[in-house]
């Protein structure tokens, strides 16, 4: 990886997260649900590299102040793609090289995953590779060179725009695929797949 590399966490307000979960759980397991996940993609992230978290609300920020990331509080919340670009402005201002987006919706992320993604960083030319979300067009993480003109997680841009990118640059896109960054709990059905994948014991 770049020297100055650092990856960017994307947390919603834990209040309004997972609305779409609403027809199988209650207003606070869904905002538990919600802060075990960021918790999660936060503990991963920091085990790795310095991290900057844009959050949707101070309960947020609280969560990730807590666990030693950097911070940008959203005054009005707008969508992942404007935390994504609001995140990715102030690691540019600190001088970062490079960068890895992250959902914060992710129920199996860990240091390891996050490690896998990353080990792409030692194949020459490569320049963006994004995780893609399972059964889905979207992208749960994204690793990029920068500066970076689409720079954004969630359901979209699609996957094919990194990929135009980095043609257009004449270095290397990689899909990268893991099941533990494939899953992020956006419907019921989500939770179901969780429960599936969920390591025990």
């Amino acid at each position: 990886m770049p020297p100055s590399f650092w990856i960017v966490v994307l947390i919603k307000d834990f209040t309004t997260a997972k609305t779409r979960l609403a027809p199988v759980l209650e207003p606070q397991p869904r905002r538990r649900l919600a802060e075990m996940t960021a918790a999660r993609a936060l503990d991963a992230a920091l085990a790795l590299a310095p991290t900057l978290a844009v959050c949707g609300s101070i309960e947020a920020a609280d969560l990730a102040r807590l666990r030693g990331a950097a911070l940008v509080v959203e005054a009005a919340p707008s969508g992942q793609n404007a935390a994504a670009m609001r995140g990715l402005v102030e690691v540019v201002e600190r001088d970062a090289e490079a960068v890895l987006l992250l959902s914060s919706d992710l129920p199996l992320v860990d240091e390891a995953a996050l490690a896998r993604m990353l080990a792409h960083a030692e194949i020459p030319e490569a320049w963006s590779w994004p995780a893609a979300a399972e059964g889905r067009q979207g992208t749960n993480a994204l690793y990029s060179g920068l500066p970076m003109t689409s720079p954004s997680t969630s359901a979209t841009p699609r996957c094919r725009s990194f990929e135009e990118e980095a043609r257009l640059r004449g270095r290397r896109f990689i899909l990268h695929e893991d099941p533990s960054l494939a899953l992020d709990l956006d419907e019921p059905s989500d939770l179901s797949a969780w429960r599936r994948l969920e390591p025990t014991g």
